[in-house]
């Protein structure tokens, strides 16, 4: 954790975007459901390949269409809509703030919810590097439908579409957010039509809405089967942005965009697709543009590739907060963040995390070369964040919802059999490009896991050298030191001790200011705070107090705004005449060997990363004197 960021429990609620439920619904259309909504582009044509190979019949289309209808009815309609979005944290949602739920009511940051809350992260960074790249490289191919020598241009146009979506992140969406909305609603229509179209050739595929066809398929194909369903696991990503949006746009319009709108637009194209395949066989190579009458095709892949981008858009933003999320919990070092809307906090820009993505995605475009190698990639990442979500589920019925255990157990155990299932058929991909993934959220997760273990080791190491704050104060009302005009604030991460940049200040310039301001940066387990909960301010002794700001964790510390806020508690003080101390830590490796050795050094390499907090906690730079230290881990 941040050595001058702390993480406390908290009270009270944050209300979601303020608006009526039909321009939450379309916004929820056009940010939460981008993802999902753009898999049949590609999710049926991959899933046909496992058993095509030898021809496909009549029942295996059925068994597979079956299995897409209802892996979305189980896994997202039950899962995330019916039972996950009720377990919000004060109106927020995502795994980060599921685990902040489960803190704030058991008062303790375990090892196994740190763990899963590192794993959920991490999972979902690998995830936001394959979204875009497979979502506007299969958009994008559809021209080749259209234009037939347009193949060679395929990688450079997904990749101008790529760079330019990453570029244009550092002057923020607000702007273009707006039309998001009212694109994929006629996307979703459009799908629905198309799919309602091929379903009139093929009244029969209707049979594909029982189960019975889905479990048929799987008892008869054996292992095969398993390889589908790494196909079928498709058609759910992005469920999770359901979750992780719910303090967007609020339970309701979430859940009416998905049960009047993207659910119906789904299955309708799921089950024509199905029908052409059944009547064309020929058109399983791209059943998504083919079921498209073809004059309307060149509109249908300008509307690809608009939706595709919106869902990337998606996906990039919900990175950039779930980053936020993740250091404000300690998780990560401190990064840069730039807010590109005066008006919306929740629009943010993560400079260093947009450059990470950018390479990755890039480098994934250049390597797998079409969205039909890059499927092969995909899913991994996605399952395994379900699971962890599913396992964090539990513990939201055991600790927060007081159920028994076994009983917690029981309600969760068929979603997450199933979902083990998914995981175990995305394995079966790893060396057709499944590993990548995988080393992306390892790599994650190591970051992760060294900067807890490192801030947690700097943290016991300058404990041992504590001075208690009240002693000192005592032997200060006695003390021969001069005194000059002024405030004085210290940054520290505990205002029961002297704050090192003090005993260094006095050490070496022999003086302290009248006033003496011990200044604390606590982060709330819910996501915002209301301003007559972001200070509170104590005497600790003559000359000297004790200042608390404290900001949810979906929120950037801006101490320069939180200050004038703190009048109200007492504080009172000219900026002119004041002083901002900031010790600096510079961390450095002792001897040893092994893993651990490892981890320290990994620690050290990524404090070097780690963002100017000056800028970080929006400091007046020209009133900050920074002091530094040496530590040893």
């Amino acid at each position: 954790m941040s050595p001058l960021i702390n993480s406390t429990p908290g009270d009270g609620r944050h209300s979601h975007a303020h608006g009526s439920t039909a321009a939450l619904t379309l916004g929820a259309l056009g940010v939460v459901y981008g993802d999902i909504g753009t898999s049949p582009l590609y999710a049926f044509r991959e899933t046909l390949r496992a058993v095509s190979l030898d021809g496909i019949s009549r029942d295996e289309i059925l068994g597979i269409v079956s299995l897409l209808i209802w892996t979305l009815t189980i896994i997202v309609t039950l899962k995330y809509v019916v039972f996950l979005l009720k377990a919000d944290n004060l109106g927020e949602g995502g795994d980060l703030a599921l685990i902040a739920r489960v803190i704030r009511v058991t008062r303790k940051r375990t090892l196994i919810l740190l763990a899963l809350g590192i794993a959920g992260a991490s999972f979902f960074f690998g995830d936001a590097i394959l979204t875009p790249a497979i979502s506007v490289l299969a958009s994008v191919e559809g021209i080749e439908l259209i234009f037939p020598g347009f193949e060679p241009y395929v990688l450079p146009a997904a990749l101008s579409v790529l760079v330019t979506l990453f570029v244009a992140q550092r002057w923020g969406t607000g702007r273009i957010s707006f039309i998001f909305g009212p694109v994929m609603s006629v996307w979703f229509v459009m799908m629905a039509g198309m799919g309602l179209h091929g379903l009139l050739k093929a009244p029969e595929m209707l049979y594909a809405l029982s189960p019975h066809w889905g479990i048929s398929f799987l008892i008869k194909h054996g292992g095969i089967g398993l390889i589908v369903l790494s196909g079928v696991f498709l058609s759910v990503t992005g469920a999770e942005a359901l979750y992780a949006d719910l303090g967007h746009f609020g339970r309701k319009p979430i859940r009416a965009a998905w049960g009047f709108f993207v659910l119906p637009a789904l299955c309708l194209n799921y089950l024509g697709q199905g029908a052409l395949v059944l009547t064309e066989p020929s058109a399983m190579g791209n059943p998504f543009f083919l079921l498209m009458p073809e004059p309307l095709r060149p509109y249908l892949v300008a509307m690809a590739t608009l939706a595709t981008i919106i869902a990337a858009q998606a996906v990039i933003t919900g990175a950039f907060s779930l980053t936020r999320q993740a250091l404000q919990l300690g998780f990560l070092p401190r990064l840069a963040i730039v807010h590109t809307s005066g008006s919306n906090q929740g629009q943010i820009y993560i400079p260093a995390l947009n450059a990470v993505l950018l390479i990755g995605v890039v480098l994934l475009v250049n390597g797998f070369g079409s969205s039909t190698n890059l499927a092969s990639a995909y899913g991994i990442a996605v399952s395994c964040s379900m699971v962890v979500t599913t396992t964090l589920g539990w513990f939201y019925l055991v600790h927060v919802r007081q159920l028994n255990r076994v009983l917690a157990a029981l309600f969760v155990m068929p979603v997450a059999v199933i979902e083990l299932a998914f995981v175990a058929a995305n394995m079966t991909k790893i060396l057709d490009g499944g590993y990548v993934p995988l080393l992306i959220a390892s790599g994650a997760m190591l970051a992760m896991a060294a900067w807890v273990r490192g801030a947690k080791k700097v943290s016991e190491s300058a404990h041992n050298l504590n001075v208690a704050i009240t002693g000192f104060v005592a032997s200060m009302e006695h003390s021969s030191v001069a005194r000059v005009p002024g405030v004085a604030i210290y940054m520290t991460s505990d205002t029961e001790n002297v704050p090192p940049a003090l005993l260094h200040n006095l050490k070496h310039n022999k003086v302290l200011h009248e006033r003496n301001v011990l200044l604390r940066v606590d982060v709330a387990n819910r996501p915002f705070l209301p301003e007559d909960e972001r200070c509170q301010l104590r005497s600790i002794g003559p000359g000297f107090e004790a200042l608390t700001i404290r900001f949810g964790f979906m929120e950037t510390p801006n101490i320069s705004r939180a200050l004038p806020i703190c009048r109200k508690s007492g504080l009172k003080f000219d900026v002119m005449s004041t002083s901002f101390f900031l010790g600096r830590r510079r961390t450095v490796v002792g001897g040893g060997g092994g893993p651990g050795f490892f981890l320290d050094r990994l620690y050290v390499m990524l404090t070097r990363l780690a963002a100017d907090p000056i800028d970080y906690f929006s400091l007046p730079r020209d009133r900050v004197v920074e002091i530094g230290a040496r530590v040893s881990i």
